[in-house]
């Protein structure tokens, strides 16, 4: 175990709100264990994009952790050549150039034909109802896995988040888990020899023309599956609460004066959808006073990072004027998010525009109960109730 100082949190306040905590962990003890998740947490900034580039001492292969066990070992979980190839398999499917002539245009699709069924009710949850779908439908395209439904994705994509956040063992949690993962393995046999037969621009379609190994592919898929639906979908739902909580900000935005990437990119550092980045300790390393052991389990937490003082002047606040280009919402190294392209299209350049346009005078509903947020490995919130005039 590190030498690290040992502070305890709170669990059940840090999955509320992890911001206090991070903060004073941040000031106080920057690199610190703490014994309720059995790993040590960095929180500034400048050691989170340091280290995190020190792939010979901070690993991503992890065999033994949760992500592996239950998911299979994908690129995220690959350091070096192994991880770089990968990552060039699936870039024909996620590249700029792609995002750009292809995806952004299927994005638009599915998000107008979700709006157009929920425009006339004047009234709904935005989270479940629109930015849930508009996530779920968006990444079945891009996934490859057209043939199964967008609660399906969406239920998925929570059951392996969970599972590989599920530090304290919960068996349950364990078993929902392993459905997901078997009910998307499933899915990729049935969708497999449509898409070898007629490749398309999906991650299946690109990775299944490469001699990547089956069971390589099948671990991408849901690495794509179990990040790829929760950021977009908590992303689109928030920063839509962001702007109405916050009608300056807004005003900006509708006003031109702003950018709808410019509230994404603000978003992603003050709310921080994915919160944290595991690594494994790969061998003995001093930072000053503190020894780092091999095996111990690191937690980048980048939720702290994009509030660090040093580079964000009132961190707390959400400003869409920001300077956001310290922030490292999507990592700072070798494994800085491979759909970070494609994240940006579907919520900047499609859902939150198209959003505002359709849904005229949108507001929060007073009436219904007040949106909760929750999680700090990913957080977003939880529900949206919203009124809009028809």
């Amino acid at each position: 175990m590190s030498t690290a100082p040992s502070i305890s949190i709170d669990l059940a306040a840090f999955w509320r709100d992890p911001y206090p905590t991070l903060k004073m962990l941040r000031n106080e003890a920057p690199i610190a264990f703490v014994p309720e998740l059995g790993a040590t947490l960095f929180t500034r900034r400048d050691d989170i994009y340091v280290y995190e580039k020190m792939i010979e001492v901070f690993s991503s292969h992890q065999p033994q952790g949760l992500m592996n066990k239950l998911m299979g070992h994908n690129l995220m979980r690959k350091d070096g050549a192994a991880h770089m190839a990968e990552r060039a398999a699936i870039f024909p499917s996620v590249s700029p150039k792609t995002v750009r002539t292809h995806w952004t245009d299927v994005f638009q699709g599915h998000a107008d034909r979700i709006l157009d069924a929920v425009a006339p009710q004047g009234r709904a949850d935005l989270f479940k109802e629109v930015a849930l779908p508009i996530s779920g439908e968006c990444l079945k395209s891009l996934t490859g896995l057209t043939n199964i439904s967008y609660a399906d994705m969406d239920a998925w994509s929570q059951g392996m988040i969970d599972g590989i956040a599920n530090y304290v063992g919960d068996p349950a949690v364990e078993a929902r888990c392993n459905a997901a993962t078997s009910g998307i393995d499933a899915a990729i046999d049935d969708m497999s020899p449509v898409l070898r037969k007629t490749p398309d621009r999906s991650l299946l379609g690109v990775m299944l023309q490469t001699d990547m190994p089956m069971e390589s592919i099948r671990a991408n898929v849901k690495l794509a599956i179990s990040g790829g639906q929760n950021e977009p979908r908590d992303m689109i739902a928030g920063a839509v609460w962001a702007l109405l909580t916050h009608p300056e900000q807004k005003r900006r935005v509708l006003d031109g004066e702003a950018t709808w990437m410019q509230v994404f990119e603000e978003y992603a550092r003050w709310m921080a959808p994915i919160g944290m980045s595991p690594r494994r300790a790969a061998k003995r390393h001093a930072i000053g006073d503190i020894v780092i052991e091999p095996e111990d389990r690191i937690f980048f937490m980048f939720g702290a990072a994009n509030r660090d003082e040093a580079h964000f002047a009132d961190p707390d606040i959400f400003d869409v004027g920001r300077d956001t280009q310290k922030s490292i919402a999507f990592g700072a190294g070798p494994h800085f998010c491979a759909g970070a392209f494609a994240s940006r299209a579907m919520v900047a350049d499609v859902a939150l525009p198209t959003i505002f346009s359709r849904l005229s005078d949108l507001r929060l509903d007073v009436d219904a109960e007040p949106v909760r947020f929750g999680g700090w490995a990913f957080r977003g919130p939880l529900n949206m109730p919203a009124r809009w005039s028809v």
